[in-house]
């Protein structure tokens, strides 16, 4: 792609390239007038001075315009640096008034149809990739660049505090229990509990056996270890079998603690605010902290992981389809399509009318802020190609002239003789 370096380059060759011809064009004119006086061709003659003169008052308009032709501070020349000011006061106003025109405006905003267009453009595959290109290689990086991780993370802390604190997890583990208080769920549930017990405690039986162990004296050689081991064993399978029976007295004890503990949590608001404070309490140490932080460089990570696969980013490839099909659904939407050229003519139409004069006014500044010379450079560098064939023109055209008048007064001095 050609960069704008690589186009002045080109447009001041073009430039040096149409002054050269001009130049050489003149000097044309000045050989010819030479040849004129030395041979007395009066036709030449007048062809060339006229010629002569027409390329040079030409060189001289053009050149006035950028500079002092010479480098002498002739009046009025040297227009454009000097006369910057008022040309960026006239352009501001000229735009203003002139493009930032209802009239105008509106017949331009009816023509374009935007949401036509952009609907057309945005279903096709290609500028859809483009789009998500633009999202995933540029903005989403630039964006978690620009974001400080410690402020995200307190960021995530606060918002988590005070989300959690607005929550009163008393009623929630209130409402939550309460099936268990109706029918035979809490019945199942408790057996299904002391069934799991029961298990664990026959594959943990060695590890009770060590416990005992530890704990019998040592000077009963471990003689005691497997009774006292066979009967705490044995006593708490017992407790579990009898337990497990819905009519024993142990299973109605346990049912009348479920019972009363439920009933606490429903109608006792200090049982609510000390669920509450435990849980609370739990979210505040160290390592529930650790993880919450964890969490942004997780997505952080996920995010930069995925975007580094390219065109197998699943980010990506979710925005271009997004993009592909709100263009596709825009098309098949004539109220949608309706709104976005409303917005388009109306929002847009009130915001260019009631910022006309803002608009002009930064045009005329932003003109007036430019350097004169670098100003008129430019200029020259964007129209000074044209503006030499105003004096090939100039050249050509005078030397014609020339001709014209040398010819009209030779017929006015034949028509004198007769």
């Amino acid at each position: 792609m050609e960069t704008i370096i690589d186009q002045d380059i080109s447009k001041r060759r073009a430039l040096r390239k149409m002054k050269r011809n001009a130049l050489a064009l003149l000097g044309i004119a000045v050989l010819l007038f030479i040849i004129a006086i030395y041979f007395k061709i009066p036709m030449l003659q007048a062809f060339s001075e006229a010629a002569m003169v027409g390329g040079i008052a030409d060189w001289f308009a053009v050149v006035a315009l950028f500079r002092h032709p010479l480098g002498i501070p002739i009046w009025h020349t040297a227009i454009i640096p000097t006369k910057k000011n008022e040309i960026g006061e006239n352009l501001g106003n000229f735009v203003s008034e002139e493009f930032l025109n209802r009239e105008k405006l509106e017949i331009k905003l009816d023509e374009f149809n935007f949401a036509s267009k952009a609907s057309d453009w945005l279903s096709q595959e290609e500028n859809a990739n483009k789009v998500a290109d633009v999202v995933a290689i540029n903005i989403i990086p630039g964006i978690l660049k620009a974001i400080k991780d410690e402020d995200i993370k307190r960021f995530i802390q606060v918002q988590f505090k005070e989300k959690l604190e607005g929550v009163n997890f008393g009623n929630w583990v209130a409402v939550a229990l309460e099936p268990l208080q109706k029918g035979d769920l809490k019945n199942q549930m408790l057996t299904n509990l002391l069934e799991v017990m029961s298990g664990e405690l026959t594959n943990n039986k060695d590890l009770i056996r060590q416990k005992v162990k530890s704990s019998t004296p040592f000077l009963s050689f471990g003689l005691a270890d497997k009774s006292i081991t066979e009967g705490v064993f044995n006593g708490l399978q017992d407790f579990l079998n009898e337990a497990k029976n819905p009519e024993s007295a142990v299973r109605l004890k346990i049912d009348e603690y479920i019972f009363n503990f439920l009933e606490k949590v429903k109608n006792s608001e200090e049982m609510r605010i000390k669920i509450n404070d435990m849980i609370l309490g739990f979210i505040g140490k160290k390592e529930v902290q650790d993880y919450i932080n964890g969490i942004w460089d997780e997505i952080k990570l996920s995010i930069t992981n995925d975007l580094n696969k390219d065109e197998e980013s699943s980010i990506r490839n979710s925005i271009a389809g997004l993009v592909q099909t709100f263009g596709n659904g825009l098309k098949e939407d004539p109220i949608m399509f309706e709104k976005i050229n409303s917005f388009i003519k109306n929002d847009l139409l009130s915001v260019l009318l009631n910022n006309k004069k803002v608009i002009g006014d930064l045009i005329s500044s932003t003109v007036k802020s430019w350097d004169g010379k670098e100003v008129s450079e430019k200029l020259e560098l964007e129209i000074g190609k044209d503006l030499q064939y105003i004096r090939i023109n100039g050249t050509l055209v005078g030397g014609i002239i020339g001709l014209i008048i040398f010819g009209v007064e030779q017929l006015y001095h034949l028509f004198l003789t007769i």
